[in-house]
C-alpha cells in the first residue's frame, strides 16, 4: 500500500466533516484542498463511467470537480449521513446536466433532451410488455406527450455527434467515396460582386459624365482623390465634393 493510497483510507467520516465545518466558517482554503485530494479519484472515476474514456473526459472531470466544490458548501455537517451520500447524486447531477446542455452538435429545446432518455426506457419496457415494438402513439401515451414530441425527439437525437467533414460516404455502386468536404456547398463571394456590380451599372447613368468619371477613378480604379484631381483637371477639394453628391446619388437610387 502506497503512503498516498495509505493516507486515503486513514481519512474518518469524522475528518471529512471537520474539514467541511472548518471551510464553511472560516474559509480555510487548505481544509478544501484537502478534500479535493481525498475525492480526487471519486470525481475522476464517476466521470469516466459516463465519458468511457472519450475525448470529453477531462471536461466531465473538471465538471464534476464543480460539482465537489458545491456540494463542500452545501453539505450540511450535523446530518447523520456521510458526505459521499451527498457528494455522488450531486456531482452525476451536474455531469448529466453538462452532457445535456453542452455536447449537442445542433441547438436542441431542453424539453426535446429530456424527452429522448425517456423515450428509450419506454420502448423497452412497452417491447417486453407488448411483445412487439411499440408504435409511436403508444410511446407518446407512455409519456403523456404528443406524438409529435416524441418524432421530434428521436429525429433530434440524431444530432448529439456532427460526423467530420473527412467522413466518407459512397458515392457509386462501383464503391467508390468521397467525402463530405467534397459535396459541401461553399461560399461563392464572385456571386456578390456580380450582384453588386450590375446594381452599379444599372444606376451609374443617373450620375453626371463628370461624376461617373470620378467614381471610375476613387473606386474601382483605386486612385486617390488627389491622383483623380490630376488626372481630370480639378482640385482635390472638388473631386471630394463631387465625390460625396454622386455617393449619396447612388446610395438614394439604391434603395428605391
Amino acid at each position: 500500500m502506497t503512503e498516498e493510497s495509505k493516507a486515503y483510507n486513514e481519512v474518518s467520516p469524522e475528518d471529512i466533516n471537520a474539514w467541511i465545518a472548518d471551510y464553511q466558517l472560516n474559509q480555510n482554503n487548505e481544509a478544501q484542498e484537502k478534500l479535493v485530494l481525498h475525492y480526487q479519484k471519486l470525481i475522476e472515476s464517476l466521470a469516466y463511467k459516463y465519458s468511457k474514456g472519450q475525448a470529453h473526459h477531462e471536461d466531465l472531470v473538471q465538471v464534476g470537480m464543480v460539482g465537489l466544490l458545491g456540494a463542500i458548501k452545501r453539505f450540511d455537517v450535523s446530518f447523520e449521513r456521510k458526505f459521499e451520500a451527498f457528494l455522488v447524486p450531486t456531482v452525476i447531477g451536474e455531469i448529466k446536466r453538462y452532457l445535456r446542455d453542452k455536447t449537442w452538435s445542433v441547438h436542441v429545446p431542453r424539453r426535446i433532451k429530456e424527452i429522448g432518455p425517456k423515450i428509450k426506457k419506454a420502448n423497452e419496457d412497452l417491447t417486453n410488455e407488448l411483445g412487439r415494438s411499440p408504435q409511436i402513439s403508444e410511446i407518446a401515451n407512455r409519456l403523456e406527450v404528443t406524438d409529435e414530441d416524441v418524432l421530434e425527439a428521436m429525429e433530434m437525437g440524431q444530432s448529439y455527434n456532427a460526423l467530420s467533414v473527412d467522413h466518407t460516404i459512397e458515392a457509386d455502386k462501383d464503391g467508390s467515396t468521397v467525402t463530405l468536404l467534397d459535396i459541401m456547398g461553399q461560399s461563392e463571394e464572385g456571386y456578390d460582386l456580380t450582384e453588386k456590380r450590375m446594381i452599379l451599372e444599372k444606376i451609374l447613368p443617373i450620375l453626371t459624365e463628370r461624376e461617373r468619371e470620378i467614381i471610375q477613378y476613387t473606386f474601382i480604379s483605386g486612385l486617390s482623390q488627389k491622383e483623380t484631381g490630376e488626372k481630370i483637371g480639378l482640385s482635390q477639394m472638388h473631386v471630394s465634393r463631387l465625390q460625396r453628391t454622386a455617393i449619396k446619388k447612388l446610395k438614394e437610387a439604391a434603395m428605391k
